[in-house]
């Protein structure tokens, strides 16, 4: 099975040098269910030529915001939607969580609550999850016909569904320990406040449900082409 990864961000330098670039990431994630992987850098204006390019599609994460003023923006949110109207399945991380609500009629805004960073505990139906964070905005409005999958109090719309074809949630299954460990000292100072910082660092040790979830975005994707 096909998975194309629509990148949608660059990690920093120091972090691709170390750990690689976010498609790899989602790469080492999902080894061992027999998926193949092809990319297409859409934040560098690289798409594929439409949904049946992949058997099934994936969103990254990315330190844009959906609601600014790319030019790739538009034709992101055109490619939800024809993949969405395929029916192929696409699961949207973060970045791609939020470009799929807001494609879909929902929206998008920097929270006013401030920034998710490191570990958090979220509510998948019942089912709690330790997740790595890092993220300010976040789905304020979420489109209609959609389904809450996960939450928590700082995030209330921190997974949906929509149909039996798009899965998205804002954590970051695929990042480890050493990635947020790398994003506080790399890419969060000046951007994120120092108490909050501080306060992800000392969590990194947290236990993570990182491998069970993607689990269960193997299986979506099998499920969901079978």
């Amino acid at each position: 099975m096909k998975i194309g990864i629509l990148q949608t961000g660059h990690a920093p330098q120091e972090v691709k040098e170390r750990l690689g670039t976010y498609p790899d990431m989602f790469a080492q994630l999902l080894a061992g269910h027999g998926f193949d992987f092809e990319t297409w850098r859409v934040v560098d204006n690289e798409f594929p030529p439409g949904p049946e390019a992949a058997d099934g599609w994936l969103i990254t994460g990315s330190k844009h915001g959906t609601y600014e003023d790319h030019d790739w923006i538009a034709p992101l949110e055109e490619l939800v939607r024809d993949i969405q109207a395929a029916k192929r399945p696409l699961v949207g991380i973060c970045f791609g969580h939020q470009i799929i609500a807001q494609a879909l009629g929902g929206k998008v805004e920097k929270f006013s609550g401030g920034w998710a960073i490191g570990p958090q505990s979220y509510d998948f139906d019942g089912t709690s999850l330790m997740l790595n964070a890092w993220h300010q905005d976040q789905v304020t409005e979420k489109p209609k016909g959609a389904r809450v999958t996960a939450t928590n109090p700082f995030c209330r719309y921190a997974g949906l569904a929509y149909g039996d074809t798009i899965l998205s949630v804002q954590p970051h299954p695929e990042f480890s320990p050493e990635m947020i460990d790398m994003l506080i000292t790399h890419r969060g100072p000046g951007l994120v406040d120092e108490a909050t910082l501080s306060d992800a660092q000392k969590r990194l040790a947290t236990p993570l449900n990182a491998q069970d979830f993607a689990n269960q975005i193997a299986d979506f994707f099998k499920r969901t082409t079978s």
